[in-house]
Formats: structure tokens, C-alpha cells, sequence
């Protein structure tokens, strides 16, 4: 019998994929939600795909200590999901940092308290892009908080470092998963528009981004992420390590506009936005001042220990982009 697995932000876009893929691998699933009006529509959701006799809910925030022990009983593994890809600026960081750093603490004590064996987050790769123009960026690199990297990368960087201290000298293994931009279709009715990159996705097929920023980063499968933190749970080599889940040269926006102008969507532009409109709009537009610290920049990533340890096989992202706008058009 397979083991029970505790999944934060089960409700979300990354964290339905991950809850439809142990369940097809036979293991018993805890999601935890804010809110158990969340519950039905997630379990309806998965239940198109898979079976969810083994799906159980269990209601904890990020900011409460209150549920959080009870959740984990039973639990031999912990997959941190939750904490959402904002692109567009808040207008307190604190909004972004506190949820992902404090909740993150908040998960590993009561995951020591519960005897669990390992615990898998998902981070990102902004936690090692920040700050960064170029080069070849692996594992043991850093976001440098220190410099105006944006609140989103900052929180990442700074709920990951929390991480990797709360669980020090304990016996709690810990794996981080860190992801690139996530594309791919979403679980649930057709039509379903949910997460940044969905919202991109669907302003571009609708004709409402004009020009196409000069963005290009890594970038992966919702699909193959789900996978992967599904193979972190009980990998052995896996432990203590740091696993970049993105393409290794960076993906660009235009690109991704490109495959879907040839796959019918004749509404997306192909024109690149020049850099100091996206940097002049930055001072009025929260969203284009999120994109402000990664404009032009072409930095490789070193995803060796994906391929070798985890035997990642990625899906080709024209792929995952096709079949998301496909999903999310009505």
C-alpha cells in the first residue's frame, strides 16, 4: 500500500497536476485548503481525470498555525505547493514575501512535529535568476535579494533559504523542485482560465497584448513538474538537493507568440515590444514593473541533475503552450 502524501495549495493549477499524479501512482492524497468551498470544486475537478477515492482535504492557511498538525498525521511525505506565480508588483511586498516565508516555516515545524520523512518544495527559478544577466546558472546559485529582483523572486529566494534552515540538523529530508515559467492545460472545464500563465496565454490568443515583451527564460511543462515532485518524494540521491525543472536555454515570448500564430490563433501579435516602453510603462503598470528586472536578459540554466537523478524526459514547450491555449479558449 502506498504511502500518504500531505500537498499544500492542492487547489491551484500546479497543485491539481500534482494530486492527479499521485493518485494514479496509487498514493492516499491530504490536500490542504483555505477554505473547504474550495474542496468540491477541486475534487470535481480531478475526478474528470482520476480516480479520487483516496483524495481527503484538510483545512490550513499559510498564516495560522491552527490545522496544520492534524493535517500531517499520518502523512510519510509533504509536497509544498502553495504559493502563487505573481508577475505583476504588489504594492506592499510584504504581501507576497510574508505568506511564502512564514508559511514555509510554518509547514517544515509542523512536518518535524509529524515525523515525516521528506518534504519536496516547489520553488523556482527565480530564486537563482535575480539579479543575474547572463551565463550558465546551476543548483548551487543564488537570487541575489540585495538588488531589485522584484517582489516574486524575492519571495522565492527568501522562502526557499528559510526552507533549507528550518529543516538543518533535523531529520526531515528536504528537496526543492524549481521551476521555470509553467505552461500546459489546466485540469477542470474547458474555458478555464486560472494562474499568470493562463491569463498571458489568454491575452495574447485574445488580441489584448499589442506587442510581445523581450522576455526569455527557462521554461517546462505543468505536466513534467507534477512528475517530477512525484519522483522527489522517494528518490533516494534525491535528498538535499536543489533540482532546476526549466529548459537549459531560455525560452522567449515571441517565440512561444510564434507557435501559436501558426497553430490557428491568428489574434496574437508577433511584433517585440521595444525595452523602453515596457521600462516607461513600469512606472505606472504594476504587472510591466514585475517584468522590469528580466527584460533582455538570456541566462542558461544547468539542469544536469534533473536529466541524471530524477531521469527527467521534458515535453517540448510548443507543445505544453499549444495545449494550453487550446484548454483555456472558448
Amino acid at each position: 500500500m502506498k504511502e500518504k502524501v500531505l500537498v499544500t495549495g492542492i487547489n491551484g493549477y500546479l497543485g491539481q497536476h500534482i494530486a492527479a499524479e499521485l493518485l494514479r501512482q496509487g498514493f492516499s492524497v491530504v490536500g490542504t485548503v483555505r477554505s473547504f468551498n474550495k474542496a468540491e470544486s477541486t475534487k470535481a475537478s480531478l475526478a474528470s481525470i482520476v480516480s479520487v477515492k483516496k483524495l481527503y482535504f484538510a483545512k490550513a492557511d499559510l498564516m495560522s498555525d491552527n490545522g496544520w498538525d492534524r493535517a500531517m498525521q499520518g502523512c510519510t511525505y509533504v509536497l509544498h505547493v502553495a504559493s502563487p506565480f505573481v508577475l505583476a508588483e504588489p504594492k506592499n511586498e510584504s504581501e507576497l514575501i510574508a505568506p511564502a516565508v512564514e508559511g514555509t516555516k510554518r509547514v517544515i515545524a509542523a512536518a518535524k512535529r509529524a515525523g515525516v520523512k521528506r518534504l519536496v518544495l516547489t520553488s523556482s527559478i527565480f530564486s537563482i535568476i535575480g539579479g543575474k544577466e547572463t551565463g550558465t546558472l546551476g543548483p548551487e546559485s543564488w537570487s541575489d535579494v540585495n538588488k531589485k529582483i522584484g517582489a516574486y523572486s524575492r519571495s522565492k529566494t527568501l522562502s526557499e533559504r528559510a526552507a533549507w534552515e528550518a529543516a538543518k540538523d533535523s531529520q526531515l529530508e528536504i528537496v526543492s523542485i524549481l521551476p521555470g515559467a509553467v505552461f500546459g492545460p489546466p485540469i477542470g472545464e474547458k474555458g478555464k482560465v486560472e494562474g499568470q500563465s493562463a491569463e498571458m496565454v489568454q491575452a495574447m490568443i485574445k488580441g489584448k497584448m499589442p506587442m510581445i515583451p523581450d522576455v526569455a527564460m527557462g521554461m517546462v511543462d505543468v505536466r513534467d513538474i507534477a512528475r517530477l515532485q512525484v519522483k522527489a518524494l522517494t528518490t533516494k540521491d534525491a535528498a538535499g538537493k536543489r533540482f532546476i525543472a526549466a529548459s537549459q536555454e531560455p525560452v522567449s515570448l515571441l517565440h512561444l507568440a510564434t507557435v501559436l500564430k501558426a497553430a490557428g490563433f491568428t489574434k496574437v501579435p508577433t511584433l517585440k515590444a521595444p525595452r523602453i516602453m515596457v521600462k516607461i510603462m513600469s512606472t505606472f503598470d504594476r504587472e510591466a514593473r514585475g517584468m522590469a528586472p528580466i527584460l533582455g536578459k538570456k541566462v542558461t540554466l544547468n539542469n544536469k541533475d534533473t536529466f541524471d537523478i530524477l531521469k527527467w524526459k521534458p515535453t517540448p514547450i510548443e507543445k505544453s503552450i499549444v495545449e494550453m491555449a487550446k484548454a483555456i479558449s472558448k
